[in-house]
């Protein structure tokens, strides 16, 4: 029998996702964000606020890339989602993480992060229904000891979900089953 409890933004597993981008003052930024999602094969929306100090470099730079966080680097990816860019301008100094500047668009990969996906900004939704940052993939890069037969490998991602119900991250692996294959056993 299932027991009611409070309602939170309780989805699990929630992806934590770090969107680096570069300050007025060439400065790299990065944020932790677990309400992140694809729209599309090429779009990603983001919910994030306008009065955070990463959507309003993302205006400003009209770009930004998204980090899919791993377990080797959970203090770092906490530490993102605990500080804040408008009240430390230090705080990815602090965390002894590498960059190299995207070709693609005005912002940083992070070096130590296996997935980047370089983005540019479309659009910001703010009305009630609105998502917030929406952008378009342009071009998604693995680190290549996380591929296998070209695709990427889950398991040596090792990378992190985080639990709402107890603030807690996890790490996502160990395949269960085949999408689209297993179902077809009830048709």
């Amino acid at each position: 029998m299932k027991k009611q409890i409070q309602t939170t933004e309780a989805i699990f597993p929630m992806p934590v996702l770090l969107i680096s981008t570069f300050n007025e003052d060439g400065t790299v930024d990065v944020m932790n964000a677990a309400w992140g999602t694809m729209l599309e094969r090429d779009m990603v929306a983001l919910n994030l606020t306008e009065t955070h100090k990463t959507v309003q470099n993302i205006k400003a730079n009209r770009g930004f890339v998204i980090h899919i966080a791993d377990a080797k680097h959970v203090v770092e990816a906490d530490w993102f989602g605990i500080a804040s860019g408008n009240k430390d301008p230090e705080k990815f100094k602090k965390s002894g993480l590498t960059f190299i500047e995207s070709t693609l668009v005005h912002a940083p990969i992070i070096n130590e992060f296996p997935i980047a996906l370089e983005c540019e900004f479309v659009e910001y939704q703010n009305d009630a229904t609105g998502i917030g940052v929406i952008g378009k993939v342009l071009r998604t890069s693995v680190e290549e000891n996380h591929l296998k037969d070209g695709r990427v490998d889950i398991d040596s991602l090792e990378a992190i979900a985080f639990d709402p119900y107890t603030n807690g991250y996890y790490k996502v692996g160990g395949r269960v089953g085949n999408a689209f294959q297993d179902g077809l056993k009830l048709k």
